[in-house]
Parts: C-alpha cells; structure tokens; sequence
C-alpha cells in the first residue's frame, strides 16, 4: 500500500452531503424459507457478494446484502466512520428479516466476517449460521506493508484523520482479467475520486478506519467464547492481506460444536470474486444446508 496525506480540514468538518451514489444494497427473494445475510468489506460494496448471493438465491435462499453505512459518502464523511455504525447496518438488516424465516444465515468478507460473529453473539440461536470469509483480524498477509506495525502509534493522534493508504496490487484478486479491471480504476484514482466506487470500493484506505477495525477486533475477541452457533471460516492459503492465523484464532476460541475450516489454494483477500468463488459458494450452501465438510 502507498501513503497518501491530505491537509484538508474543510473536508473534516463538513457535514455529509446526500451521497450522488446509488445505494446498490439489494435483496433475492427466496422460495426455501430460508434467508442468508451477505456482509462486503470495509471500503468495500455489495458487488463484491453478487455472485455469492446469485449462487445461494438459485439453490432457494432470500439475500440480504445491504450497503454498510457512509459507503457511497464521500471518503472524508466514511473516514469519520465507527465501527458500531457498520453493525447498525448489519443488525437493522437481521432485525428486517427476523421471524420470516425458518433459518438465518450470515456470511461476511474481511471485517464482514467479524460483523457476522457480532450479530450471531447478539442474537445466539437465532442465527442459524455463520460464514467468515478471509476473516481479517490482523494485517498479516504476505502484501503487508513493512510499515504497518507503526499504526498504532498514529492512532492516538490528530495524524489519523490526514493519512490514506493506495490500494496496490494485487488488490487482493488473483484473477488476472479481474485485477486488469480494478488496476485501470484504481491507478488513475485520487482522493477525490468517486467514480466506479460503487463497483470496485474505494482506492483509499483511511487510517482512522484501520483504527476502528483494531478497536472492533478488540470487542469481538473478547466475546469470541460466549459464541455457540455454527461457524464455518473459509481463507486462501496465499491471501495477500491476512493471513490463515485469522481463522485459526476464530476457531480455537469459539465454542460452536460445529465449526470447520476450509483452505483455498488458488486465491488471494476476495475470495468472493476471485478464482475460486464457485467453491467458496458451493462450501457455504453446504454448510448451510447441515452437510459435513468431506473435501
């Protein structure tokens, strides 16, 4: 990742203005009476997901693939951002859906992921499932920054609300067709840059989201014990922004009876638009519909 700084403080106290963006947050009806629940990642969209909720929608589930707040606001509003917020979009979500179903499911990306253990620590039993996919507790993958354990010390500063980090390749994509793509948007992408966003997220990465994510993982690690409903983690083996030691850390300290983990050999962060999605999409309905792991 490359270091952008901008010294705009207009930007950083300007209220948010109505986002020109499409809230491109969407729904499938089912016909199974079952329902599952799609979280993107942070600085993400809900079109990382739509071929996962395509997928799930033809086997007979509703999706639910909301928009996280302030994405779609400019990315000065989205860095005033906290991570409670993100959950309120996720919960308001279940809160729509609870009790039309027979079964809910949640499935999440990166802080996705950590978003779904949230919701299933919330509401125990009443989520029938949950599905981490590349479950960022820690920037520890092979494309890291040298850099990054400075953070924190920028964290207890004014610093943070002036520093971003450029999205770089690979972008998190292993698919070369696909990071062509994201690459001829993001090489030319500036701070101010609001086009296309809606498709490939943001190129800029503020710092004060990062820290946000450390102060949510520090909460969710703290309630990981008290979670019992079904968890399934599924991480390529090569992501390039964290590491398998994620979901191991998940797993050995959820007290779910079921709970598997599934390594993908052919992908790297995105796993839900990457080389392997359709396998990805394939462990979810089975893991959802009760079927072992026999891979």
């Amino acid at each position: 990742m490359a270091v952008a700084f901008s010294f705009n403080l207009k930007n950083l106290f300007k209220s948010a203005p109505k986002s020109d963006l499409p809230d491109n947050g969407f729904e499938l009806p089912g016909q199974n009476g079952e329902a599952v629940i799609l979280i993107h990642g942070m600085t993400g969209t809900p079109h990382e997901m739509r071929f996962l909720a395509n997928y799930l929608n033809r086997q007979g589930y509703a999706v639910y693939c909301p928009r996280l707040a302030n994405h779609g606001a400019p990315l000065h509003i989205l860095q005033m951002s906290k991570w409670q917020d993100f959950y309120q979009t996720v919960r308001q979500s279940y809160l729509q859906v609870r009790g039309k179903y027979k079964h809910v499911y949640t499935g999440g990306l990166s802080m996705g992921a950590l978003l779904a253990l949230l919701l299933a620590d919330e509401f125990k039993e009443e989520i029938a499932g949950v599905s981490c996919l590349s479950p960022t507790l820690f920037y520890d993958g092979w494309n890291t920054p040298w850099y990054s354990f400075m953070l924190p010390l920028a964290y207890k500063t004014p610093l943070k609300y002036f520093f971003y980090f450029k999205e770089e390749p690979p972008y998190g994509i292993k698919n070369e067709a696909v990071r062509r793509r994201i690459h001829e948007f993001y090489s030319k992408a500036d701070l101010n840059n609001m086009d296309q966003v809606h498709q490939y997220g943001y190129p800029f990465f503020p710092l004060t989201l990062l820290y946000q994510l450390e102060k949510l993982v520090k909460h969710l690690s703290g309630r990981l014990e008290g979670i019992s409903t079904p968890v399934q983690l599924i991480q390529a083996k090569h992501d390039d922004m964290s590491s398998e030691r994620n979901s191991h850390f998940i797993y050995d300290r959820v007290k779910s009876d079921r709970k598997e983990l599934v390594f993908l050999h052919n992908s790297y962060h995105i796993i839900t638009a990457d080389q392997e999605r359709n396998t990805v999409a394939m462990h979810m309905q089975r893991f959802f519909s009760g079927q072992p792991n026999l891979s």
